[in-house]
């Protein structure tokens, strides 16, 4: 049995700017995973810098509120939400609350960095 404690994954600041701790990937435990899981965090007042991926995202939102924008397309984001994001789609999120913007990353197949591709910061 693996369970992972939150606290236990080291932090980092990912290509995006947002805040991961890396919970669950293939490449990393010995796991028969497709996918990756990592708890993110966008402080109050900050937005991830756009980004695409060469997979599928979904975001679930624990705290916090915001602004999802996907290739184009805005909508405010709260506790709750599941939000999907296609292959390929532009996107970033800014946090519009006044309290960390925090959400789950499950990305399938597992996220890989050559799969990732950062543009210029978000207006």
């Amino acid at each position: 049995m693996l369970i992972r404690k939150l606290l236990d994954c080291p932090e980092f600041v990912a290509g995006d700017g947002t805040q991961l701790r890396e919970l669950l990937h293939p490449d990393k435990q010995d796991l028969a995973l497709r996918y990756s899981l990592a708890h993110a965090t966008v402080p109050v007042g900050q937005v991830s810098t756009p980004h695409a991926l060469t997979t599928s995202e979904v975001y679930y939102i624990l705290a916090g509120r915001g602004d999802m924008s996907i290739d184009g397309e805005t909508q405010s984001v709260e506790p709750g939400d599941a939000v999907y994001i296609p292959p390929q789609a532009r996107q970033y999120i800014r946090n519009t609350g006044d309290i960390p913007l925090v959400f789950i990353c499950l990305v399938d197949p597992a996220w890989r960095k050559e799969d990732e591709t950062v543009f210029e910061a978000a207006e």
